[in-house]
């Protein structure tokens, strides 16, 4: 089903989505059939690097924060992340991440966690939510009620939220379903960007960044190290630029 003529951040056709049901969930059921499941990167999920000011770091997601798709932490999105500041901070930085994770698992597990002190939080959620049908005015919700959590429950000044990726890019997701759902992603990440992208201590870091298959994982899927490493500098320049060294 290719996206409504509506323009480019328009929900799919419901029409149009009713009549390649079938269509769809051949796919993905061979999808869930073939694409390998990858496990999350070893290696631990807190750490201390660099020198300068003293930053706090809480990166919070799904198995993409979880670093599926690399072999190790320093290879994923947290390492890359924290890698990247360590020129300009002292960065001590914790990982809270499960593969399958949606906005609202994310936001469950975060409520049991004890109360602790971060500067920043970077956040990597929505596709699994994009994936499950979820609605897009309650992953809205669900979001901004994850952020008023970091800031009440963590202290956290700054939300740096990582954009819905280019779904329909994945060399896993074929044809109708492909389209159907890079469509929903793209409208996801630009209703994310009308809500929360304007206010005080938010940064929506963009997600639709160019994919080249060869830089994805082996399930085409989830990023491989190139796709973590861009991402972690990506969201290393927003933070610089909120929070400059003194």
């Amino acid at each position: 089903m290719s996206p409504s003529p509506a323009g480019p951040g328009a929900r799919p056709n419901p029409l149009r989505t009713l009549s390649t049901l079938p269509v769809l969930a051949v796919q993905a059921a061979w999808v869930a059939a073939r694409v390998p499941r990858l496990p999350e990167a070893a290696g631990p999920r807190h750490g201390r690097t660099g020198t300068g000011p003293v930053l706090r770091l809480l990166v919070v997601g799904d198995s993409s924060a979880a670093g599926v798709g690399v072999a190790h932490q320093s290879e994923a999105l947290s390492g890359q992340l924290a890698r990247a500041l360590a020129s300009d901070f002292d960065v001590s930085w914790r990982l809270i991440a499960r593969s399958g994770a949606t906005t609202a698992g994310a936001l469950a597990r975060l409520r049991q966690e004890p109360p602790a002190a971060f500067d920043v939080a970077l956040t990597a959620l929505g596709v699994n939510d994009v994936k499950n049908g979820v609605a897009l005015g309650r992953w809205l919700d669900r979001t901004e009620a994850l952020h008023r959590l970091l800031r009440d429950r963590f202290g956290v000044g700054l939300v740096v939220a990582s954009g819905l990726p280019p779904m329909g890019s994945f060399p896993a997701l074929p044809g109708a379903l492909g389209r159907f759902l890079g469509a929903r992603a793209e409208a996801f990440d630009t209703a994310l960007r009308a809500r929360l992208g304007g206010r005080p201590g938010t940064v929506i870091l963009p997600g639709a960044m160019p994919l080249d298959p060869a830089g994805m994982a082996a399930d085409g899927f989830h990023p491989g190290a190139a796709v973590y490493a861009d991402w972690g500098l990506r969201g290393a320049s927003a933070i610089r630029a909120a929070c400059p060294t003194r």
